[in-house]
C-alpha cells in the first residue's frame, strides 16, 4: 500500500523488487523479472483473500468493508491489478462474471448464488421457494428489517410478488450496496488505460478476470523453456543431451505424482509466476548446463541448471 501511494511512484516505470529474509536482510540477486512476477503473484493472491471481496474462491464479488473504504484500498486494488496485467504479473482471475459485466457495461444481472452471506442466502432461498401467498408471507417476515434498510419493503399481495422481491434483494446485496467500493475500484483500474481496454475487448479479458481451468502439463512446462546446448558434436553436448532427460523425467514424475499443482510450484520457483502471464515471460525462461572437469565431459559431475533470476533447479546425472 505504501509503495503504490508514494508520490514518486510512476506506474509507467518498471517495478524493481527486493525480498528480505526474516532478519530483514535483502536477498541476493538482481530483479530481471522473477522477483517482480513473484511479488505481483503474491499481491494478487492477497487481494483475492482480502475483506474487499467475498463469495466463492474463484468467483468473488465486492464486499462492503468500512476499513477498506476509509483507507481507499479498493482504489489501490484496482491500480495493482492494472499494473500486474501490464507489467508481466498474473491476471486477477478470481472475480465473478457479475463483476466483469459491471466493469464492461456498468450493469449486470446477478444470480441468487452471488449472495455470499450464507444466513441471508438461506432466508432469500425460502422466499424464492414459496408456492403460496401464506408461505411467502412467512418466509418474508424474517427479512423485514433488512428489506426496510434496502428499500425493498412492501406488502406481498400475490405470489407473483415473490420473484420481483428476490430480484430486488439480490440486486441490492450484490450491486447497489457496494457502488462506492466498485467506483473506487474502477478509478484504480483506469491506471495505464486498462479499464478502457477491458471495455473495448471484453471477450479477451474474460479469461483474465473470471476463472477458467488452465491445467499445466509436463509438456507445456517443458515447452516454456529455451534449451541452451553446446555445439553439436562436442563432448559437452553429449553430456548435456544425456543430462537433459533428467529434467524432462522430473517434470513427468511431478505431473504423475501430484498433478498440475506441483507443476505450478515448479513454474513459480523458476519464474516467480505459477501461470503464464497474459503478456508472456520476458526474458524467456531457459535451461543451461554447468560442467565440472577440464574436458567438460563427466557423466558423474555434469549438472543441469534451470536458470532464472532468483535461483536454480539442479540435477546430478547420477
Amino acid at each position: 500500500m505504501r509503495g503504490f501511494r508514494r508520490v514518486s511512484y510512476d506506474p509507467n516505470l518498471m517495478i524493481c523488487v527486493k525480498f528480505s529474509d526474516d532478519m530483514g536482510r535483502n536477498e541476493e540477486g538482481v530483479d530481471l523479472g522473477g522477483p517482480r512476477r513473484e511479488f505481483l503473484r503474491l499481491l494478487m493472491e492477497t487481494i483475492a483473500r482480502s475483506p474487499m471481496f467475498e463469495g466463492k474462491e474463484n468467483s468473488k464479488n465486492f464486499a462492503l468493508d468500512s476499513t477498506a473504504l476509509r483507507e481507499d484500498w479498493y482504489y489501490v486494488a484496482g491500480k495493482a491489478i492494472a499494473v500486474s496485467l501490464v507489467h508481466g504479473g498474473p491476471p486477477p482471475n478470481f472475480l465473478s462474471p457479475t463483476v466483469l459485466c459491471l466493469l464492461v457495461s456498468g450493469s449486470a444481472n446477478p444470480k441468487l448464488e452471488d449472495i455470499a452471506d450464507t444466513k441471508l442466502l438461506e432466508k432469500v432461498k425460502k422466499v424464492s421457494e414459496s408456492t403460496t401467498l401464506e408461505d411467502l408471507e412467512k418466509s418474508h417476515a424474517p427479512l423485514l428489517n433488512y428489506l426496510a434498510n434496502a428499500g425493498c419493503l412492501r406488502p406481498m399481495r400475490s405470489i407473483r410478488d415473490r420473484d420481483l422481491l428476490v430480484q430486488d434483494i439480490v440486486m441490492f446485496q450484490v450491486i447497489h450496496r457496494v457502488q462506492g467500493p466498485f467506483q473506487r475500484f474502477c478509478e484504480g483500474l483506469k491506471t495505464l488505460g486498462v479499464l478502457d481496454q477491458i471495455r473495448r475487448h471484453p471477450d479477451s479479458f474474460r479469461p483474465l478476470f473470471c476463472y477458467e481451468p488452465n491445467i499445466l502439463t509436463a509438456d507445456l512446462v517443458d515447452d516454456l523453456f529455451i534449451i541452451h546446448l553446446s555445439p553439436e558434436g562436442s563432448n559437452k553436448r553429449a553430456a548435456e543431451e544425456m543430462v537433459f532427460t533428467f529434467w524432462r523425467d522430473y517434470l513427468q514424475d511431478a505431473e504423475e505424482d501430484e498433478g498440475p499443482s506441483k507443476l505450478e510450484k515448479i513454474l513459480a520457483f523458476a519464474t516467480g509466476a505459477s501461470v503464464v502471464p497474459p503478456i508472456g515471460f520476458s526474458p524467456t525462461p531457459s535451461v543451461q548446463f554447468i560442467h565440472k572437469g577440464d574436458d567438460g565431459f563427466s557423466t558423474v559431475t555434469a549438472l543441469l541448471a534451470v536458470c532464472f533470476e532468483k535461483g536454480g533447479v539442479w540435477f546430478d546425472i547420477n
